[in-house]
């Protein structure tokens, strides 16, 4: 009974947030799904590896229906022995997206357990850190790897603090399995993110050590921590070493070319520029919508209703009321610094309220670290906004230029102030009531100060959006005038909303004190007032109106006549969509030489930008491209034939040596890939450079798949055979009859071989070793950490005992 009474307020808590994840998204109960965008995306980059994964019964590893071909580490790959992705199915048992809403309450509620909040407190600020607004946004687009990623970070964090609290033996199989799980979500960027912040953490209990004198505890802390994270890596090492080994590969590795595609010289060798990293910026006053979500306009597709400045224009333009309606249920109301904002960022009026007051309120030192995490993240995501911090991070800081985006760091923010707001809440409550007084007054008075400096400041924005310039020339600068106003209509509304809110959640609090509500009264009351806030705006943002019937969600696109026309051909060749190169759609359909990607091919991307770009029509002829869908003047699409396509394998007279990546991708502006070929030499072995083409020679497809294709070759000379697939230098083995032989690579992305005279057989085999040293690290981590757990429970039963 005692164990029944000491875990039924978990029970009810865990039964709360499936309740609550399913109401929130309630159309999943019809069977329905969520229409994602980048989930669309990933369907059509996936659909060749799933469909062939589902009739051959194999792990193809390859796919070549994107970007020529490409590994599909990143594209949601099964690892053998990935006994950690099973633990993580069970967690997230709902249908998407509340399996991902599900995850962040139970983390967080775990992480204010660990932090001694009782479970109401922590119940509703679990409910509170899931309802931020951009942790429902990333699931309204389809950020599904991020959400993941997400929703175990408490737990990490949790576990750190559990070891450093001397609790090694839960607290290390706490860390072991949240940081297991946290690298199987596959989103190496939050996971990044989280680490800057154990580093502080990390920090504080280290002062606390030294402080102390403690010494033999922090060591004995750092040796259980890093057991835990060595077999927590270990039991992912198939995804890491695969990720770590495609990196090269990808546009997030260095650039190997010393200029720029307009020919001036490249002042860096990194594929990611600090432009790129930086493109979205969040603005430095721009921060202010974490407390006031439409301080900046909200997103950049925003209902302002009838009641607005621009539905009036669109009357007094002679609009029809129903079209003017319809109008302004879309409008371009953001003018922050960033190009494109789903929503605002907003952690709701009421957990910053309450945020403010753990720091009037709370005794305990550890809120400065969620408060040194909160401002660290909030510094960081103003990026080029604060220039000097931003690039000393993108040149010295390891791994820090690996990822773009850099608003997105906000999600330690998002995650710290919550923290706060509740340990806020819960100090509130142990006060004597003079300071309890004290501490709500000042806190009243802070935040009540800001959205009073913000609206007296007014005057100083200008409202004006950066694609303002486009309305303006478009529709005049009446509409333009139109739109601003509703700006500021927006910037005044929402701080009177916040202001409101702070206010009733305050008043409550003052009424506990002047003993009209009860303790647990006054805490639901306050629960439901934060969450009611936040759920609004969510709601605007993400509903039940974007959920579909599941077959339009499982198959985003619907074959076109173009499509059609070009399936008539059963051969094998490549596909440009000229209009979408950068999208996944030709890839759900074809084998396409575009697609949708952060980690694309990095020299598929350098040959798009410095040849294609530019209509060098022999590199589509190289790709074997045969097929060019394009789009005439009234945007209709149509399929071009290219009969100059190289097909599948070709030989050539002539090898040319080249000696640097620069010479490389030059030679490709003239050149006669037909007849000749282009090779490093600083890379690879030349042997011959001069073969002789018999024009009866031939090299032929006979099986072709993702993972393995079988060509049969007959030239009566010796000769250089350039086929037209992608060259990755881990995991391809070629053999002519059945013998291995070394894989060239040519053109600056193909292969070639060298092949004798006469009549073979030659094969191509994608068998990567990577994949089967880390199914084997993993198992053996796995079965640690299953010896771990076992060791953990009779080391504690036998405490007990004693």
């Amino acid at each position: 009974m005692k164990i029944l009474h000491k875990f039924y307020p978990h029970a009810l808590a865990i039964l709360g947030f499936i309740l609550i994840s399913v109401i929130y998204f309630y159309p999943v109960l019809q069977g329905k799904q969520i229409a994602q965008s980048d989930i669309a995306q990933y369907t059509g980059m996936a659909k060749e590896q799933n469909d062939f994964r589902a009739t051959d019964h194999v792990e193809p590893y390859w796919t070549n229906s994107a970007f020529g071909g490409m590994p599909t580490y990143q594209l949601g790959a099964n690892y053998p022995h990935d006994y950690i992705g099973k633990i993580d199915d069970m967690l997230r048992f709902l249908p998407r997206p509340a399996d991902y809403l599900f995850l962040y309450f139970l983390g967080f509620y775990g992480l204010l357990l660990v932090l001694k909040i009782d479970p109401l407190k922590a119940f509703i600020g679990a409910i509170a850190f899931g309802f931020s607004t951009y942790l429902i946004i990333i699931l309204g687009v389809g950020h599904n790897a991020k959400a993941h990623a997400i929703g175990y970070m408490p737990l990490v964090i949790a576990g750190f603090v559990m070891v450093f609290q001397k609790k090694y033996t839960w607290g290390g199989l706490l860390t072991m399995f949240a940081v297991a799980l946290e690298l199987n979500a596959n989103h190496f960027q939050m996971t990044y993110y989280l680490l800057l912040l154990l580093l502080i953490v990390s920090g504080y209990f280290i002062y606390l050590g030294l402080k102390a004198k403690e010494y033999k505890s922090l060591l004995l802390s750092f040796g259980v921590l890093a057991v835990a994270g060595i077999l927590a890596i270990g039991a992912n090492a198939t995804n890491l070493l695969a990720t770590s080994e495609y990196a090269g590969f990808s546009i997030r590795s260095k650039s190997e070319l010393t200029f720029n595609p307009d020919g001036s010289k490249s002042t860096t060798n990194s594929a990611m520029t600090h432009d790129y990293i930086t493109e979205y910026s969040y603005g430095i006053a721009e921060s202010f919508n974490l407390i006031a979500p439409r301080l900046f306009g909200g997103s950049n597709s925003e209902a302002v209703g009838t009641d607005s400045h621009m539905y009036e224009f669109m009357i007094g333009q002679g609009v029809p009321e129903a079209q003017a309606t319809d109008f302004v249920g879309a409008m371009p109301t953001y003018w922050g610094d960033q190009p494109i904002v789903a929503a605002p960022a907003y952690i709701g009026a009421i957990v910053f309220f309450l945020g403010i007051l753990a720091l009037f309120a709370d005794k305990r030192k550890i809120k400065y670290v969620f408060l040194a995490g909160a401002l660290a993240s909030l510094v960081l995501s103003w990026g080029k906004n604060f220039g000097a911090l931003t690039n000393f991070f993108i040149d010295y800081v390891p791994m820090y230029d690996k990822f773009r985006a850099v608003s997105s760091i906000q999600v330690i923010l998002e995650l710290c102030l919550p923290v706060l707001a509740i340990m806020g809440l819960h100090a509130f409550f142990t006060l004597e009531k003079e300071k309890q007084s004290k501490a709500l007054l000042e806190t009243v008075v802070f935040c009540m100060g800001i959205l009073l400096i913000l609206l007296g400041c007014k005057g100083l924005f200008s409202f004006s959006g950066g694609s303002d310039s486009y309305f303006l020339q478009s529709y005049g600068p009446s509409f333009v005038d139109a739109l601003k106003e509703d700006r500021k209509t927006l910037f005044n509304a929402d701080l009177l909303r916040s202001g409101f809110f702070i206010l009733v959640a305050a008043a409550t609090l003052w009424l506990f004190i002047k003993k009209r509500l009860a303790q647990n009264t006054t805490i639901i009351l306050v629960g439901i007032l934060m969450i009611l806030d936040l759920f609004f705006v969510d709601k605007k943002y993400v509903s039940g109106k974007d959920f579909k019937d599941a077959r339009a969600v499982e198959v985003p696109f619907e074959a076109k006549p173009s499509d059609l026309e070009i399936l008539k051909d059963t051969s094998i060749y490549r596909v440009f969509e000229v209009q979408d190169l950068m999208g996944a759609r030709a890839s759900y359909f074809h084998k396409s030489i575009g697609g949708y990607s952060a980690v694309r091919p990095r020299r598929m991307q350098q040959l798009i930008d410095y040849q294609i770009a530019k209509n060098n029509m022999e590199i589509l002829n190289m790709l074997n491209v045969k097929y060019v869908i394009q789009t005439d003047k009234e945007n209709k699409e149509f399929p071009t034939s290219n009969p100059n396509a190289n097909g599948n394998a070709w030989f050539v007279k002539e090898m040319k040596a080249v000696n640097t990546s620069d010479e490389e991708m030059k030679s490709l502006d003239k050149l006669d890939s037909k007849n000749i070929a282009i090779v490093n030499a600083n890379e690879f072995e030349v042997k011959n450079k001069a073969f002789a083409k018999d024009s009866s020679a031939t090299i032929t497809v006979a099986t072709y798949k993702p993972n393995y294709i079988k060509y049969t070759s007959n030239n009566q000379n010796a000769g250089l055979a350039v086929f037209s697939e992608m060259y990755y230098k881990n995991g391809w083995i070629a053999t002519i009859d059945g013998k291995e032989t070394a894989i060239l690579r040519v053109d600056y992305v193909l292969r070639a071989l060298q092949i004798p005279a006469g009549k073979h057989t030659v094969v191509f085999k994608f068998e990567p070793q990577v994949i089967k040293t880390g199914g084997s690290i993993a198992l053996i981590s796995c079965f640690g950490m299953l010896l771990l757990v076992l060791g953990g429970i009779y080391v504690e039963r036998k405490k007990r005992s004693k």
